[in-house]
């Protein structure tokens, strides 16, 4: 989930430190990488060529190539491959790419998990699938106490870490912005995507 002050339901930085790849010790991070990679035969002198494929838009675009070049670090060389839109999320959902940076924005829980890590969700497209981590995701959802949901919430992350799922590199920030003369409109906390109610919408000229 977004990270903490902006997210509602990030983990604690103490916690998220011990998720798998999350030390905020990069050097640290990449050291272990490296040695992965070495265990697998890979090094200095015999890289991995992979292709990295992605919506060809800047918001999508960007990010792919960052992380191309923090592949680099780890004896991986990344190939950018831009996919028109109307492509991609055909090619996402047939699951025909090597290495794919998607975009998902959401800072709600049941959105976040439901559509994208859930057992059979059309939109969980490198088909994760762990009854156990969907049973939480049932669970957190009924949970009506924020603090107790928000454990709930941790509990997933974590294994969704553990397991691989669909890791998380980076969180994009976005804004609402309306004229003034805009009233009776209100915005779901915590996203600027979801939860949108035009009904009540006047202009105010």
């Amino acid at each position: 989930m977004l990270p903490a002050p902006e997210g509602v339901w990030g983990m604690p930085p103490d916690e998220l430190k011990k998720l798998p790849g999350y030390d905020p010790d990069v050097a640290k991070n990449r050291a272990e990488a490296r040695d992965i990679m070495q265990k697998l035969g890979y090094g200095q002198d015999k890289r991995l060529t992979v292709t990295v494929s992605t919506r060809n838009l800047p918001p999508y675009r960007d990010p792919a190539v960052i992380l191309i070049n923090q592949l680099k670090e780890i004896y991986i060389d990344g190939v950018l491959e831009p996919v028109d839109t109307t492509q991609w999320y055909p090619r996402i959902m047939r699951k025909d790419y090597t290495v794919g940076l998607n975009v998902t924005e959401s800072a709600d829980p049941d959105q976040q998990f439901y559509e994208n890590y859930v057992c059979g969700s059309e939109r969980n497209y490198t088909g994760y699938c762990n009854p156990a981590v969907d049973k939480l995701v049932d669970q957190q959802s009924m949970e009506s106490d924020k603090e107790k949901r928000k454990q709930l919430v941790w509990e997933i992350e974590r294994q969704l870490a553990e397991d691989g799922a669909r890791p998380v590199i980076f969180y994009p920030r976005g804004s609402t912005c309306r004229y003034p003369r805009v009233k009776g409109m209100t915005v779901m906390i915590n996203s600027i995507y979801n939860g949108y109610r035009y009904e009540d919408l006047w202009l105010d000229n």
